[in-house]
């Protein structure tokens, strides 16, 4: 085998009299990196009851009929009542990262005493990969069904509230608050469910396109409100208070606003009765494995839980915005 040397000037920025100027670094790294969204942080955390988790669901008080209810009062007669109650459950899924450091890295870095901290920071972003995977996965998870999965991701929140069958679109030329306002409206008129509404989410686009509509239109500029979450917003007026607008980089969009075929999706949601059904903890845990014959250390990030939807026919709403 032939051995190779390099030059030292190969790896010099500048080679002088009395100078020999070798690469250095800052030691802080630039790190913007999107990581944890909105939704996640705003629905319940509950623990789970079993695999999969279970709850009952009230559709209908025992009320009689009014034909049936109303009776002549010297001959009275009651109807036999009863309450509907319904069984749903949500199946769990196990969210998993690991991370592996070499022996030999660990030493190198340890000795250079450039990035000290190099070793916390990854595993901590290890742990945000995760969340933001589970981020992304509460409104877009692949799973079809809470009683027969399909996928190993979770039913996420945006298919379930369209599995309800509640969803309206506003059209290219029709108005998006008109629209949102209208569709509040008429989840407070139901005459079956007390519903209330409490947070619109939405992708950024869309919300600026509100924003210029409220602009153009009536030259009005929404109000702010600061919300949970460490966020402030803007807010509608509706007939159920004055809603936040959040903001939601999650929420994809199709085509090109302005186009004329792009789809922007709304969801207007009671996060009440949305939930993240979680098994051990509701964060991530951090395991270490047992040492490998390489000697690297090994940690694995590991996340059991899936968030379910309640009311999804009812108490939330998918707007389907065409511009």
């Amino acid at each position: 085998m032939n051995a190779k040397f390099t030059e030292i000037s190969a790896a010099a920025d500048y080679i002088g009299p009395g100078a020999i100027e070798v690469p250095l670094y800052q030691t802080e790294i630039l790190d913007l990196v999107r990581r944890r969204g909105v939704f996640g942080q705003r629905i319940k955390q509950v623990p789970a009851t079993g695999h999969p988790s279970r709850f009952f669901e009230e559709t209908a008080i025992p009320s009689p009929a009014a034909s049936a209810g109303f009776v002549d009062p010297r001959n009275i007669v009651a109807p036999l009542v009863q309450p509907t109650r319904v069984e749903h459950s949500v199946p769990l899924k196990a969210l998993v990262a690991q991370i592996n450091y070499n022996l030999f890295d660990l030493e190198l870095g340890k000795q250079q005493s450039q990035f000290a901290y190099l070793q916390a920071k990854d595993l901590t972003d290890t742990v945000d990969g995760v969340l933001r995977t589970h981020d992304i996965a509460l409104w877009n998870g692949t799973d079809t069904s809470l009683t027969s999965p399909t996928t190993a991701q979770y039913f996420g929140a945006a298919g379930q509230i369209a599995a309800g069958g509640n969803t309206t679109t506003i059209g290219t030329s029709q108005s998006i608050v008109d629209g949102l306002k209208t569709t509040v409206a008429e989840m407070l008129a139901n005459t079956s469910f007390g519903v209330l509404p409490t947070a619109i989410y939405a992708n950024p686009v869309l919300l600026d396109l509100i924003d210029r509509e409220m602009k153009a239109e009536y030259n009005v500029v929404l109000n702010t409100k600061p919300i949970e979450g460490g966020l402030t917003v803007k807010t509608l007026s509706t007939q159920a208070g004055d809603i936040p607008l959040i903001p939601e980089w999650t929420l994809p969009y199709t085509g090109t606003p302005g186009s004329g075929s792009a789809v922007l999706p709304a969801y207007i949601v009671t996060e009440d009765l949305i939930e993240y059904h979680w098994l051990g903890e509701p964060n991530p845990r951090v395991f270490q494995l047992g040492l490998p014959g390489s000697l690297a250390s090994q940690y694995a990030v590991v996340k059991f839980g899936a968030v379910v939807v309640k009311g999804a026919n009812y108490a939330h709403y998918q707007v389907l915005v065409d511009r």
